[in-house]
């Protein structure tokens, strides 16, 4: 080991006491003793290989435009020289810790050693406003600000605040779209790696969570956390201005659109707007006639899996939505409320305003306002027979094709629809719901009535 040559650079006199200063050869380096230079000289000399760890990784890094410092090995970038040189000793040192339970590889002992804990179960922090435990003291700082509502970071570009450093980096991504993760089986990409992480799991077909209520299984301990709210009804987040309540706060930042009006998203085909990306999505299907989803007892097909799963109680025969007014159930929480609204409160809250049209939905209003405006937007491909909705067009069409479904269990009575049947059934009943106020004359059917009034008005529609 070579030998620097020590000086006395001074000697400095102060009352009683004497110092010197000491410094070396081809060193600027001074010091007030001579055992002192020596010890700094010998552990230079000592950290020789990590100097030149520090050096090969001082070479890899080379800071681009204003001090943002790029790993010529992957995609990271920093505006901090000590990130990138952390940064860097993972490839140069090549992750020497290694977890003996899982593959996670890591720089330091320490990193290791908090990593253990996960295995361990151990969680020795914890809030004392909440039940959040976790393994690090700086993550319960970080956590403790969603208390206090603490958002140090904010975009230039938007609005948005949060709490981390790391997550406006995230979120910055989003205006620069930049997305460096990507899936090597579809073409999804993301911001995250975590996201791909979960993307992948959906090709892989693994649920790791699962429900110990229902059968539910699912990719993330979130996507579980929030089902359970659905077997405990827990609806933490509420409107200010109607009564509706939800789970999840993005629910409620969505339901907020319906009384702004906004609807960002919109169709490049046709006029239709929406509130959310995934309704533009399941629209789109509708020009493309995209139907993935089938039934495997008969030919039914759809846009979504809901529909499917809501199609399929019809073979099961189940309806887990019933009325507390009358024997009535049902397959969907929707039906349920139309019901109430049409059989028990005779509420219809959606208004014609050309005409006193009154309904229970605001899709019956939509299909009414065609009645207006004329449009028939189907049509039948055997005759001239045109219609306003689809349902419509499927009735008819089983004119031409002879098909009657639906058969009286009495008589021999067939037909194509249930209202048909309906009606029918009310001859061996004998049951005439529809009476004249001048009479007292009963009809089976509403149609007759109106047509029994007209005798009395002396009004001759057809001459």
């Amino acid at each position: 080991m070579k030998q620097k040559n020590v000086n006395i650079l001074k000697k400095k006199t102060s009352g009683t006491s004497t110092k010197y200063i000491f410094e070396s050869d081809g060193c600027s380096k001074k010091f007030s003793t001579k055992d002192k230079h020596i010890s700094y000289s010998h552990k230079t000399q000592k950290n020789s290989d990590t100097t030149a760890v520090r050096t090969q990784v001082e070479q890899t890094a080379v800071p681009r435009q204003t001090e943002i410092f790029n790993c010529d090995i992957c995609e990271f970038k920093t505006s901090q020289k000590r990130s990138i040189l952390a940064h860097l000793k993972a490839h140069v040192a090549k992750q020497r810790y290694c977890c003996n339970n899982c593959e996670y590889k890591c720089i330091r002992k320490s990193q290791l050693r908090k990593h253990m804990k996960i295995h361990a179960g151990e969680k020795p922090f914890s809030c004392n406003i909440c039940e959040y435990r976790c393994i690090t003291k700086s993550r319960l700082q970080e956590h403790m600000k969603r208390h206090t509502g603490e958002k140090p970071f904010s975009c230039n570009i938007c609005e948005y605040r949060c709490i981390f450093k790391s997550t406006l980096r995230t979120h910055m991504k989003i205006h620069t779209g930049e997305k460096p993760f990507s899936c090597n089986i579809c073409e999804y990409r993301c911001i995250r790696k975590i996201h791909l992480q979960i993307h992948l799991k959906t090709h892989t077909g693994e649920k790791p969570f699962s429900c110990n209520v229902c059968e539910y299984r699912c990719i993330t301990k979130s996507n579980l956390q929030t089902h359970m709210k659905t077997h405990t009804g827990e609806k933490p987040f509420s409107c200010n201005i109607c009564e509706y309540r939800c789970i999840l706060k993005g629910t409620l930042q969505t339901h907020m659109k319906i009384h702004t009006g906004e609807k960002p998203f919109s169709c490049n085909i046709c006029e239709y707007r929406c509130i959310r990306k995934s309704m533009l999505q399941r629209h789109m299907k509708i020009h493309t006639g995209e139907k993935p989803f089938s039934c495997n007892v008969c030919e039914y097909r759809c846009i979504l899996k809901s529909s499917l799963q809501k199609h399929m109680k019809i073979h099961t025969g189940e309806r887990p939505f019933s009325c507390n007014i009358c024997e009535y159930r049902c397959i969907t929480k929707s039906n349920l409320q139309t019901h109430m609204k049409k059989i028990h409160t005779g509420e219809k809250p959606f208004s014609c305003n050309v005409c006193e049209y009154r309904c229970i939905t605001k899709s019956s209003l939509r299909t009414h306002m065609k009645i207006h405006t004329g449009e028939n937007p189907f049509s039948c491909n055997s005759c001239e027979y045109i219609c306003i909705t689809k349902s419509n067009l499927r009735t008819h069409m089983k004119i031409h094709t002879g098909e009657k479904p639906f058969s009286c269990n009495i008589c021999e009575y067939r037909c194509i629809t249930k209202t048909h049947l309906q009606r029918h059934m009310k001859i061996h009943t004998g049951e005439k719901p529809f009476s004249c106020n001048i009479c007292k004359h009963r009809f089976t059917r509403k149609y007759d009535l109106q047509r029994h009034l007209k005798t009395h008005t002396g009004a001759k529609p057809f001459s």
